[in-house]
């Protein structure tokens, strides 16, 4: 509503230009713009937002690596490996794939990075999964070398591990959509400051009133654009639509992962960062909803999952 009445005054003043009294006018501007500067290096937390990398403290932003979680595969069994850290300190956690997951004692990590430094990783049992004792230092960025070592074998696989940009405040916005509105309001505002100013300081100095409403329509444009992807977003809350494709696909592969198969899925959200799940999966072995649900715990996102077990006879029986 308001670009559209933002463009409604802009028109009006393309068709009848009035005098524009530009001794106020451009201070002004410039104070508008101050203030909506201030607002959105505030709502993006100010002075205290730190991104430091100090051990020992939460994070307050996240590495995607969720994204990659790698498959290794050994002679007698394939584990996944991924560095977690949502929410938590970065550390390696290791689940098993296809097999028995390995003993803790059984499995190391070992980083080698550039520079030729080595850091070995000791693991322990947490029950769904392995966990390295220490925390992984940044930048993540390293070759991950997999030592594991048995009665009567002795294996080694390497990962490569990149680094990825950070998820800032800004990313915590996307996910918080009460937040994103107030940023995405200062920023449309803090644009429209500008495009005025350029306006008002180009009619002065060559007598184009002109530029004075342009900057409008385009500032106008500028607002509807940013609102129509809020209002998109929102409305698939509203309608309960799926929330992230992306983990609903990778949700699927972790419990086909094993040979079963996800008869119907559905997830919805709770809150920002908190998702609903219900799973209906159909297998042939002796496995109940606890064993489904230790495999998703490796999702922080999903905070209540609901599963549904269809046993089917196997093809042998």
């Amino acid at each position: 509503m308001i670009a559209l009445l933002i463009a409604y005054e802009a028109v009006e003043r393309l068709l009848n230009p009035v005098p524009i009294s530009f001794r106020e006018a451009i201070p002004i501007a410039f104070l508008g713009l101050a203030v909506n500067v201030a607002s959105a290096w505030l709502l993006s937390g100010g002075p205290g937002h730190d991104h430091h990398h100090a051990h020992g403290h939460d994070h307050g932003h996240h590495h995607d690596h969720d994204d990659e979680v790698r498959r290794v595969a050994f002679e007698r069994s394939s584990i996944e490996v991924e560095i977690f850290e949502n929410d938590v300190p970065p550390r390696f956690r290791v689940y098993a794939a296809a097999g028995a997951l390995p003993a803790a004692s059984e499995l190391s990590i070992e980083t080698v990075r550039e520079d030729g430094s080595r850091q070995l990783f000791a693991l322990e049992d947490r029950g769904a999964f392995l966990e390295s004792r220490d925390e992984i230092p940044e930048p993540h960025a390293f070759v991950a070398r997999l030592h594991l070592a048995g009665e009567d074998r002795q294996e080694e696989r390497e990962l490569r591990f990149e680094e990825h940009e950070h998820d800032t405040a800004d990313g915590a916005h996307h996910r918080d959509n009460n937040m994103r509105a107030a940023v995405v309001h200062v920023m449309a505002d803090a644009a429209v400051s500008v495009l005025v100013i350029i306006g008002l300081l180009l009619a002065r100095a060559f007598g184009w009133l002109w530029m004075d409403p342009l900057a409008g329509l385009i500032g106008a444009a500028v607002i509807a654009n940013w609102s129509v992807g809020l209002l998109r977003d929102t409305g698939a809350i509203l309608l309960d639509r799926t929330p992230d494709a992306r983990i609903a696909e990778r949700v699927r592969q972790v419990v086909e992962s094993e040979g079963d198969r996800v008869t119907d899925l559905h997830l919805w959200r709770l809150g920002p960062g908190h998702l609903g799940a219900i799973v209906s999966v159909a297998t042939t072995k002796a496995r109940e909803a606890a064993h489904y649900r230790q495999r998703l715990a490796r999702f922080a996102d999903l905070s209540h999952v609901t599963v549904e077990v269809q046993h089917a006879p196997s093809a042998s029986t």
